[in-house]
């Protein structure tokens, strides 16, 4: 066996992970390397810096991957308008392609021989990572000690816990948790109550939303503007792509916007139940299609709206880096540097109203659409159009 073999494990500092790290060092006796994405979601660095100090580890990443991820994952994937299944804006699944290419970055750096995660045998993200790494490094190896070790419950991983010392939250203990994730553009909550479509989500597990009863009885109004298909500004100040999200999902979250609860179908074959919120990227998604209404022609728009079910779906599926997404992406971009102008919303109790667009394209006609009558429409065309589409009938 080669001396100092490493490891490069995903790891959040919570109980899962701190197991996970464990295992790996008594069943392959290697160096594991703890490594941390930090792209917005709540993070402990002090617990993540003591947890993995006390498993025996010497080298501990946090990389902050904020701005990366809102602006070549988030944004592009605003552009194409991605929803999965009617309602969901791939929270989850859009931030996964990122971790897996940063966690091979750190793989390859200290000459790992292998990285693993901790995502269990039954959901989409162990392929999201998976994918992921075998795009970047192909020859490393991956392992998932949920689907081939011997911990099969809840018990198991709290027994586990215990003889090693490692701490358990006393929410943890006893009873399974809600299984959560968060980052700059959602949260996730699935599990417990929730596993039953039957039962409502409760209020207590909402953490970047305001019920929309419980929203301020004003509307607040947002400005959000656009340069090249890209938000660049909110209420005509300038931002970052992180500053911009974090303050959108200030606005929105504080007037409950953004909720969703969605059965979804898994890419691995079943069904589950998940909340979601995004409130920040639901004021996105709605202002930019309402920039592009102004901005891009028709045959434009229906082109990346008959591609984007395809489009959310490889996203969904962890197809980030195919082939297939990549052209698809070129499609989405193909007149992005026309889509500039600004957008006005109204927000009120988990409501979105669009109050204006402005924009200097010439795509929208004034003239055109007037009621008055103007030389600038030829409506003498419009019976040869009508004569033309009453053969396609037969």
């Amino acid at each position: 066996m080669k001396k100092n073999k490493k490891i490069v494990l995903a790891y959040s500092g919570g109980l899962d992970t701190s197991i996970i790290l464990k295992w790996l060092q008594e069943n392959y006796d290697s160096e594991v390397i703890a490594y941390t994405a930090d792209i917005g979601q709540e993070i402990d660095r002090k617990k993540i810096i003591k947890n993995a100090k006390n498993l025996g580890v010497k080298k501990i990443i946090i990389n902050n991957l904020k701005n990366t991820f809102v602006k070549e994952y988030v944004f592009p994937m605003i552009r194409g308008h991605a929803i999965y299944e009617g309602v969901y804006l791939l929270g989850t699944s859009i931030a996964r392609p990122l971790i897996a290419k940063d966690q091979i970055k750190v793989a390859k750096k200290f000459k790992a021989f292998a990285v693993s995660h901790g995502s269990t045998g039954k959901g989409n993200d162990q392929v999201r990572f998976e994918l992921g790494y075998h795009y970047f490094g192909p020859k490393i190896k991956v392992i998932a000690p949920w689907r081939i070790w011997k911990l099969k419950s809840r018990t198991d991983l709290i027994n586990y816990a215990k003889k090693h010392n490692i701490p358990i939250p006393k929410d943890k203990k006893g009873a399974p948790p809600f299984s959560v994730d968060d980052n700059l553009f959602h949260t996730s909550t699935e599990g417990k109550v929730l596993e039953n479509p039957k039962n409502s989500a409760p209020e207590f597990i909402f953490q970047r939303t305001t019920s929309p009863e419980k929203a301020p009885n004003k509307p607040t109004y947002v400005s959000i503007g656009f340069k090249n298909s890209d938000p660049v500004s909110i209420n005509g100040k300038k931002l970052t792509p992180e500053k911009l999200l974090e303050k959108l999902n200030q606005i929105g979250g504080k007037n409950g916007v953004g909720r969703v609860d969605l059965v979804e179908n898994r890419f691995i074959g079943i069904k589950s139940r998940g909340v979601y919120e995004t409130p920040g990227g639901t004021l996105l998604l709605i202002a930019h299609r309402a920039m592009e209404s102004v901005t891009l022609d028709k045959d434009t728009m229906h082109k990346k709206d008959s591609i984007m079910p395809r489009y959310a779906e490889l996203i969904y599926n962890g197809y980030w880096f195919s082939k297939e997404r990549f052209s698809l992406q070129k499609i989405v971009d193909l007149k992005k540097n026309k889509v500039n102008g600004s957008v006005k919303l109204k927000l009120y109790k988990g409501n979105v109203i669009i109050q204006s667009r402005m924009t200097k394209s010439s795509a929208y006609s004034m003239k055109k659409v007037s009621f008055e009558e103007n030389k600038t429409f030829n409506k003498s065309n419009v019976e040869r159009f009508i004569n033309f589409h009453k053969k396609k009938l037969n």
